[in-house]
C-alpha cells in the first residue's frame, strides 16, 4: 500500500518546451467544451437597432472633439494672423514716413529737372521700393524680437517660480514631521 501511495501516474505530467528550456509540469485539468458551452448560458445576440444607436452615439462625440480640436487650431491660427497683420501695418506707417522724407530731399534736388534722366528717376523709385520693404522687414524683425523677448521674461519669471517653491523647502527642518507636513500641504 505504501508503495502504491508513492507511485505517481505518468499520465498526470507533460513535457513543456519554452524557448529550448523544456521542464515537466502537471497537466491541467480539461473541461468538456460542449458540457460547459451548455452549462454557462450564452449572452443574447445584441439588438441592431442599439448597436446603431450606440455607433452613432460614439461617432458624435468623436466628431465633436475633433471639432474641438480644430476651433482651438483655427482660433490659434486667426491669433497668428492677426498679429502678423498687426505688423505689417505698423512696418507700412513707418514707410510712408520714410518716402516722404525722401520725396522731399528729391523735390529739394528737382529743381535742376533738365539734368536728371528718365533713367535716373526710375532708379530713384526702385531704390525707394527697395528701400521701404527693407525698412519693412526690420519693422517685423523688431517685433518679432520683441514677442522673442516677452516669451523669455515669461519662461524665466516661471523658471523662478519654480525654483522658490524647492528653495522654500524646509528640508534643514530639525523634525522629519515638519518637512512632511510642509511637502503635504504644497500637493
Amino acid at each position: 500500500m505504501a508503495a502504491a501511495a508513492g507511485y505517481e501516474n505518468p499520465d498526470e505530467w507533460e513535457l513543456v518546451n519554452d524557448d529550448g528550456f523544456v521542464h515537466k509540469r502537471r497537466k491541467r485539468p480539461r473541461t468538456d467544451t460542449a458540457a460547459a458551452a451548455t452549462s454557462s448560458a450564452a449572452p443574447p445576440p445584441p439588438d441592431p437597432a442599439v448597436e446603431r444607436k450606440h455607433l452613432r452615439e460614439r461617432r458624435k462625440r468623436t466628431l465633436l472633439k475633433l471639432r474641438d480640436k480644430y476651433l482651438t487650431e483655427i482660433s490659434r491660427w486667426e491669433l497668428l494672423s492677426n498679429t502678423l497683420k498687426d505688423m505689417e501695418q505698423s512696418a507700412q506707417t513707418h514707410s510712408p514716413e520714410r518716402r516722404q522724407l525722401h520725396s522731399t530731399a528729391s523735390f529739394g534736388g528737382a529743381s535742376t529737372s533738365e539734368e536728371h534722366s528718365a533713367s535716373d528717376s526710375t532708379r530713384r523709385s526702385i531704390v525707394d521700393d527697395l528701400l521701404s520693404q527693407v525698412e519693412a522687414q526690420e519693422a517685423i524683425i523688431e517685433n518679432v524680437s520683441n514677442l522673442c523677448d516677452i516669451a523669455e521674461r515669461l519662461c524665466i519669471s516661471q523658471e523662478e517660480r519654480l525654483r522658490q517653491q524647492l528653495t522654500d523647502l524646509p528640508i534643514w527642518e530639525p523634525s522629519p514631521h515638519e518637512l512632511m507636513a510642509v511637502l503635504g500641504e504644497q500637493q
